[in-house]
């Protein structure tokens, strides 16, 4: 027991006796800093040992503050010292580097080969052909957003900034953003925040998320307010609207922005009350059916002069996206695009069990979500957004060649703009300005000089798009299909995406029998009048 009690207590009982015994010699140079130190240690200590919430600190007087402070620091110290360069947490150093370089128009290039075992049960990657095509203009690779029903379509690049609020990002950041937007000719998504002064400051290409709350138009009770949505959604910079039905990070769970976050500018931006946290209910009230969606979305498209109007959503029950689309058919009206979150993404915080379990990853949901378009002869008339954890230009073709017209990328712009994966992105104290209120802090972060990086991460990540499409002998990006795709699904054996996946031929849907037996069970459950289903399991 009693070197029990030497080994928790001799290093504060040796900063108290050496405060006491060294107080007489303190007109010596040498001694008073270490009198100053081992005084302040002491008092730490006697602070250890009266406070209540910590037990390892009341055992371990001074000494046990080393397990909080490495604590503290292990994130830091796992992602600069001790994580190889494939350890994605959530992303790994050489997905992180890639942006970073290309961000800066260095050079991306690998010296001596790969480092990844090709052989390993999972790796990807595109066929090339014998007779690469000629290399084309990554500017080119745009797609036409807006169906028969919409009066002003709209001309978007196929990789853009993914939904990202202001609020959850810095003022600068959001500067920075719409800037580098603006010069690269793409779209920013505003997320579900709306529309702040700093989307309008640079004129870059807006895509208004409208989430739950109804952000920038809604009445004081939280209802959506149509005159209000009109004044904002007529503005030449709003080029499309797109509803938030869920996010990949928390699907089901609403969001919450902090009240110690909730600064005057977000107040008016949003329409909420300062001094109380930012809620985004879990559900819309301005519908409740898939029949109400469809109307809603006709709706938000005449206030809106003709606009693009789409939703995003993380695929969840398929049954529900189903009834979705058998009230585009039995209302006739259609939404103008469609982007699929994956479970994978996730800007903002997100309970433990929703990031890890809840919700389907990008490219099951992606597949089903274009299967069942083109099992109803709907694919041509709705274009469809890809978003989940992409950074790299062969993120981009994997989600083109299994059924999207494009794809948005939320952290890979964050790392643009000088992230650096601290995760601390919910506590108002974010080391580099991107993910935070406090005035200082964002400072750090200089507009025209992140904006260039944004831009430059957007061209040369098009540009290392278009030398993959023309090894593989493609022009465009919309040439790309599940046969170009490969994955290895065994140590023996590799197969084309094409034969990995079920992909529904044109009307599979429409016909009495439907030969893909899940697609079958889920179109009966599928209703129009509800999100429940139709018929038990």
């Amino acid at each position: 027991m009693s070197l029990s009690l030497l080994s928790r207590y001799a290093f504060f009982a040796f900063c108290v006796l050496f405060t006491l015994f060294s107080l007489p010699f303190t007109d010596h140079d040498w001694i008073w800093p270490f009198t100053l130190l081992t005084a302040a240690l002491s008092v730490l200590g006697i602070v250890d040992l009266l406070q209540a919430p910590h037990a390892v600190r009341r055992n371990y007087p001074v000494l046990g503050n080393i397990r909080y402070l490495v604590e503290s620091i292990r994130p830091e110290i796992r992602q600069y010292l001790l994580e190889s360069d494939d350890d994605r947490l959530p992303f790994s150093r050489a997905q992180r580097s890639l942006v970073y370089a290309r961000a800066k128009n260095e050079g991306a290039d690998k010296p001596f080969g790969t480092l990844i075992d090709v052989y390993r049960t999972g790796y990807e990657f595109i066929g090339h052909s014998m007779r690469p095509a000629p290399l084309a203009d990554p500017g080119s690779f745009r797609v036409v957003v807006g169906g028969p029903q919409c009066a002003q379509p709209y001309s978007a690049s196929v990789f853009n900034i993914s939904a990202m609020s202001f609020g959850s990002l810095s003022a600068n950041a959001i500067r920075a953003l719409n800037r580098g937007a603006r010069l690269g000719n793409f779209y920013h998504d505003t997320g579900e925040g709306s529309i702040s002064p700093y989307h309008r400051e640079n004129g870059g290409d807006l895509v208004w998320e409208l989430g739950s709350g109804y952000f920038g138009c809604r009445t004081s009770d939280g209802q959506f307010d149509p005159e209000r949505f009109a004044a904002q959604a007529t503005n030449p910079q709003v080029r499309m609207i797109e509803i938030k039905l869920s996010q990949g990070a928390k699907p089901g769970h609403g969001g919450i922005l902090p009240r110690h976050k909730v600064t005057e500018e977000i107040s008016l931006t949003r329409g909420v009350p300062m001094g109380e946290d930012c809620i985004s209910p879990s559900r819309h009230s301005a519908f409740s059916t898939p029949i109400e969606m469809m109307r809603f979305i006709g709706r938000l498209r005449e206030l809106s002069g003709g606009k693009p109007v789409g939703f995003k959503f993380c695929l969840g029950h398929p049954w529900e996206f189903m009834g979705i689309a058998k009230a585009m058919l039995e209302t006739g009206i259609l939404p103008d695009f469609i982007v699929v979150d994956g479970k994978e993404g996730g800007t903002g915080a997100a309970p433990l069990e929703f990031t890890d379990h809840i919700g389907v990853p990008l490219r099951e949901g992606l597949l089903f979500v274009h299967n069942t378009l083109v099992g109803l002869n709907l694919r041509d008339k709705i274009k469809i957004g890809a978003s989940g954890k992409i950074i790299s230009a062969f993120d981009i073709a994997s989600v083109l060649a299994i059924g999207a017209d494009w794809a948005n990328s939320a952290r890979g712009f964050m790392f643009a703009i000088g992230c650096i994966q601290s995760q601390s992105c919910h506590t108002n104290k974010c080391p580099t300005g991107v993910a935070t209120q406090d005035k200082l802090r964002q400072r750090a972060l200089v507009v025209p000089d992140k904006a260039q990086r944004v831009q430059m991460f957007h061209r040369n990540t098009l540009k290392g798009l278009a030398e993959m499409l023309a090894a593989a002998g493609l022009e465009h990006p919309n040439q790309l299909e599940p046969r170009h795709l490969v994955r290895r699904v065994s140590d023996k054996e590799i197969r084309l995406f094409s034969q990995i996946h079920v992909f529904l031929k044109p009307g599979d849907l429409l016909k009495d029998r439907i030969e893909a037996d899940f697609y079958e069970r889920m179109w009966a459950m599928a209703r129009a009048d509800s999100f429940e289903p139709a018929t038990p399991w």
